[in-house]
């Protein structure tokens, strides 16, 4: 077969019984063989699916009928022959071969079993994580995340918003604190950014409403199943906007990708046993004081503490679905969130929870350079550390709200996987660097 042959190969998706008796070229990597003596079956697998190819006695020549016994898992190959039709192959028709070449060859002992028939513990499976990926389940999560990233960016350009790419090599920390992961850039102490929280605001004072998804690191201790140190944000902001419309952007934005997905991913779906229920909207909405109430007869929380996982898991328990938490204590929220001007305890915040899990976190921010100053300090923090984003509020700062959303958070809801490192293709935690 000759290399430019590849460039004519068809998909699995694209082999239907309308091309009986036309040549086809076919690729991929060898699922199983099945030997029943007068045939033999090989089936391949490409990125859509499988391929069954078939080799009866006397109808093929003996050196082809042979190979099909010669070959191993995952090996890469390409088969040209006829298409005819059989009901019963994956695709309504098979391939009747009248050439395969070997392209490559793989390990005759795999890691892990790439059908998914042998099941492996998840420590296996990120180990070897190329091989797993080539399991069905496992690709159904990310071709599913495809989609769901597809229908966010479809969602928020057309409410016109403008995709940004920021710094993720910073100076200064982003929201004060010890969760930065240091390097060394040249003579100079830098960090990883853990979110583009300052240079978004900064934009939202050019383009108005901006978004960025990319990713960003934080060196929390955590080592739970929704943790991680390196991580996917859908990041806006919404310049002439506060809290609430910037709550109707998200929640719109999740029931707009919801019905994407679920349309456009019903194989994946079927194949992980799970159903998109898209929300509706609007989201019901607690305040922090409220959930205090829920929660005072089964747990006790001091007014300005934080509501932990076990409270999160009681509240899951009582509220379904997703719902917002707003209006947090100021004490507990970043500097650049904007205190309530009827009662200074409060804050113009709110997070985004799905049963226990929170997803989201978002608020109106402060947009007078004096206010923030007097955040900084209040929060312990050098107002000269951050000279560079104090100095844009002398230009023109209008009020502005926004959110960061983790995907991978989202990616678990409509998946029902347990553990978020299932919902990232190489996840980074506390002991995992590698792959």
């Amino acid at each position: 077969m000759k290399p430019e042959d590849l460039k004519k190969r068809i998909l699995s998706r694209q082999l239907t019984p309308d091309l009986e008796g036309q040549e086809a070229i076919v690729c991929g990597w060898v699922s199983h063989t099945r030997d029943l003596g007068g045939i033999r079956f090989i089936v391949i697998r490409d990125k859509y699916g499988e391929i069954q190819v078939t080799l009866p006695k006397g109808k093929v020549n003996e050196e082809l009928f042979n190979l099909a016994d010669k070959l191993g898992m995952e090996w890469v190959v390409a088969v040209k022959g006829v298409v005819k039709n059989e009901k019963r192959a994956p695709q309504g028709a098979e391939i009747i071969p009248e050439e395969i070449e070997i392209l490559n060859r793989a390990i005759s002992q795999l890691p892990l079993d790439p059908t998914g028939r042998i099941s492996a513990d998840l420590d296996t499976r990120l180990n070897a994580r190329i091989m797993d990926l080539r399991r069905p389940q496992t690709q159904a999560i990310f071709k599913i995340n495809h989609h769901l990233l597809r229908f966010i960016r479809e969602y928020l350009i057309k409410e016109d918003f403008i995709e940004i790419n920021t710094p993720k090599i910073i100076a200064t920390a982003t929201e004060g604190g010890t969760e930065l992961f240091p390097l060394a850039y040249f003579e100079k102490e830098a960090f990883l950014a853990q979110s583009p929280q300052l240079y978004k605001e900064q934009l939202s004072s050019v383009f108005e409403r901006v978004f960025e998804i990319a990713p960003i690191w934080r060196a929390e201790m955590h080592n739970t199943t929704r943790h991680l140190n390196e991580l996917i944000m859908v990041d806006i902001e919404m310049a002439y906007g506060n809290m609430y419309d910037v709550m109707e952007v998200l929640e719109n934005m999740i029931k707009y990708a919801f019905e994407g997905t679920s349309r456009e991913c019903q194989k994946e779906l079927k194949i992980l046993n799970q159903k998109i229920e898209v929300p509706k909207t609007p989201f019901p909405r607690y305040t922090y004081d409220e959930v205090l109430k829920m929660l005072e007869n089964k747990m006790e929380i001091s007014w300005g503490e934080d509501i932990g996982t076990e409270a999160c898991k009681i509240l899951g328990e009582l509220l379904n679905g997703f719902y917002f938490i707003i209006e947090w204590p100021s004490t507990s929220k970043p500097f650049y969130i904007k205190i309530k001007e009827d009662d200074p305890r409060v804050s113009e915040s709110f997070d985004l929870n799905f049963d226990w899990l929170e997803i989201c976190s978002g608020g109106t921010r402060v947009h007078d350079k004096e206010k923030l100053i007097s955040r900084l300090s209040e929060q312990g923090l050098n107002p000269s550390s951050f000279k560079f984003h104090l100095q844009t509020f002398d230009y023109g700062m209008p009020p502005h709200a926004g959110f960061g959303l983790g995907l991978a958070r989202l990616l678990m809801i409509i998946t029902g996987m347990s553990n978020i490192r299932e919902c990232v293709l190489f996840p980074r935690d506390r002991t995992r660097l590698t792959p």
